[in-house]
């Protein structure tokens, strides 16, 4: 991917700059190559794959999915830190904007994700639907986009990647290849597939070209949308909703996880559809709903 080389080289150059113009400790030089390589390896399961696709969201996610790792506060301090002053020096050579400027460790005890209630996703997805409705078809597979996130939790990526053979929208269920090329068969509801239905009949056609090959979601010019799209969606639409937090795609996939075992679903049926090769990972979810039960708990009861 030529993408994936601009941000390889880049690392690379700054590596090099800060070892000569810097003087760093052999350790410390080692610290900043592997937070950089943690950054690249991310990007690259992400879809983020050009310098300009670098944005606050991508560093926020890549912190939080670190900190869930077990990884001790002080080198996620490191982490972040590292991030700031690769994302400086690109601003200062030129290169990309200095999108990492104001990013901040996760503070102790504020390591869970960002999930939108029940009512703020409606709110979200009803906003997308009236702007669709007018039959722009960026709109309508906007809508589609984000129905699909939050109805099946599949990553950012795994929505970049897939072909219009991949959905059915009869059983309702997207066929989806994840982490390690893994292929698994994930279900969706009737909005999403109704969503989805609009997109294909109405949307897609519009924008459709001879690059556009099977690719379900399209970009303006008739290419496979990219990750940079449907994050720079994510931040418009989860920036005027109720929360702070994290405003990336990832975000749809933490409150799928939790609204579905707020309501019930089986902790293994959640990993399956995620795509966890952990259930460890999965189970952050449960602290999720569990904090979420507690201050539903303490807001409402009169001797909590």
């Amino acid at each position: 991917m030529v993408g994936m080389r601009e941000l390889s080289v880049a690392v690379d150059t700054y590596l090099r700059s800060l070892r000569a113009e810097r003087g760093l400790s052999p350790r410390t030089a080692k610290a900043y190559a592997s937070d950089l390589s943690l950054l690249l390896d991310f990007c690259e399961r992400e879809g983020v794959d050009a310098l300009d696709a670098l944005d606050l969201e991508v560093f926020r996610d890549l912190l939080w999915q670190q900190t869930q790792a077990g990884k001790a506060a002080s080198s996620i301090a490191r982490m972040a830190a590292s991030f700031r002053g690769f994302t400086s020096w690109l601003e200062e050579t030129g290169r990309a904007a200095d999108s990492a400027r104001r990013l901040k460790s996760p503070k102790a005890g504020s390591t869970l994700p960002r999930v939108v209630s029940a009512e703020g996703m409606r709110g979200i997805l009803d906003a997308l639907a009236d702007r669709a409705s007018s039959g722009d078809p960026v709109e309508v597979r906007d809508l589609a986009i984000i129905e699909l996130l939050y109805a099946s939790g599949i990553r950012v990526s795994e929505c970049c990647s897939l072909d219009v053979g991949a959905v059915d929208l009869g059983r309702r269920v997207v066929r989806v290849v994840g982490k390690g090329d893994k292929e698994r068969v994930v279900p969706f509801g009737a909005h999403a597939a109704e969503a989805i239905d609009g997109w294909l009949s109405s949307g897609r056609p519009l924008l459709e070209q001879p690059r556009s090959g099977g690719a379900l979601f399209l970009g303006v010019r008739g290419g496979r949308v990219d990750a940079r799209t449907v994050y720079a969606l994510s931040r418009d639409v989860l920036g005027v909703a109720p929360g702070g937090g994290p405003s990336g795609p990832h975000t749809f996939r933490h409150t799928a996880a939790t609204h579905l075992l707020d309501g019930g679903a089986d902790l293994r049926a959640v990993q399956e559809i995620l795509g966890h090769s952990d259930l460890g990972t999965t189970q952050i979810y449960t602290h999720v709903s569990a904090d979420r039960l507690k201050a539903s708990y303490v807001q409402a009861h009169p001797r909590a």
